[in-house]
């Protein structure tokens, strides 16, 4: 078993640095908001630590799951950063959705000082963080790779490396890129139906077997039929992570006409209030225009 700091409590971090402890690992944690580490080593036991640094220190692996590009970089770099605490032939794994221009900036830094970077954004929401029920997409090295999987394994269903440093960012682009359509067209076929009178679980049990089914129809057309959106990945997570799809498309040449256009319908979401509605709220949207 290994010595593991967590970096980010979070809705998913939490659980996710949880499961580290139930797979028999020595787990210490850092929260920017200290309390949250308090009450999670309350539960789970372990060790908090008040800045990054202090809890990568003596860490063989160190693993952040945190908001954005800015929130990574202020717990890698700096005195009070990770990687000021990291010896070398440790290993950084880095859980959070960010652009594959940070994820090159820092993977450059901490190579620098002979720590390892693997970028290893995650999908399966909180319901898959709390039932260590992941799926990881992973670039690096793959000698680097081979030593963080099975830790990593503590909450993942499945774990694979793609590519490269970078090359798990850009999947997970590809991740969010795919469910931005898939919940509009769900949240356009549930909103025809109800206008059309129908029944729009029973439409749903019905078209669910065939080929329009999906993870999507399957977990959230009970809850958008019920106008219930605390389920998930909040709307303004999912417009951070659909800025950064948009950003880097502009850079590789690559044409997202369905993704900025749903983006969009994201932002009137928020202005209806919902930025921290579920994913699944596209469908509030529908309703408002009547």
């Amino acid at each position: 078993m290994a010595k593991v700091a967590f970096l980010g409590l979070g809705v998913m971090g939490y659980p996710m640095a949880g499961h580290l402890v139930k797979a028999g690992h020595e787990v210490t944690v850092y929260n920017r908001t200290a309390a949250k580490a308090e009450a999670w080593v309350a539960e789970h036991g372990g060790a908090m630590a008040l800045t990054p640094r202090e809890a990568a220190e003596g860490a063989e692996f160190v693993m952040a799951c945190v908001g954005n590009d800015d929130d990574l970089r202020s717990v890698c770099v700096g005195d009070d950063g990770a990687f000021a605490g990291m010896a070398s032939g440790s290993v950084f794994v880095d859980h959070t959705t960010v652009s594959a221009k940070v994820t090159a900036e820092l993977c450059d830094v901490a190579k620098g000082q002979g720590v390892a970077f693997v970028d290893a954004p995650v999908s399966g929401g909180q319901a898959g963080a709390e039932n260590g029920q992941l799926v990881v997409m992973c670039g690096g090295d793959q000698a680097d790779y081979d030593r963080a999987e099975p830790v990593i394994g503590a909450y993942a269903k499945l774990c694979n490396r793609l590519g490269d440093s970078g090359a798990g960012q850009k999947t997970k682009m590809v991740n969010q890129i795919c469910i931005a359509g898939l919940v509009q067209a769900l949240s356009e076929g549930l909103n025809f139906a109800e206008k059309a009178g129908l029944d729009p679980r029973a439409v749903v049990e019905v078209i669910g077997g065939g080929a329009a089914g999906s993870w999507q129809m399957v977990n959230r057309v009970g809850t958008m039929a019920d106008d219930e959106f605390e389920h998930g990945f909040a709307v303004d997570w999912m417009r951070k992570d659909l800025g950064i799809c948009l950003d880097t498309a502009d850079e590789i040449g690559a044409s997202l006409p369905v993704t900025a256009q749903v983006d969009q319908y994201y932002k009137d979401v928020q202005a209806l209030g919902g930025g921290r509605w579920d994913t699944s709220s596209l469908i509030k949207r529908l309703r408002a225009l009547g």
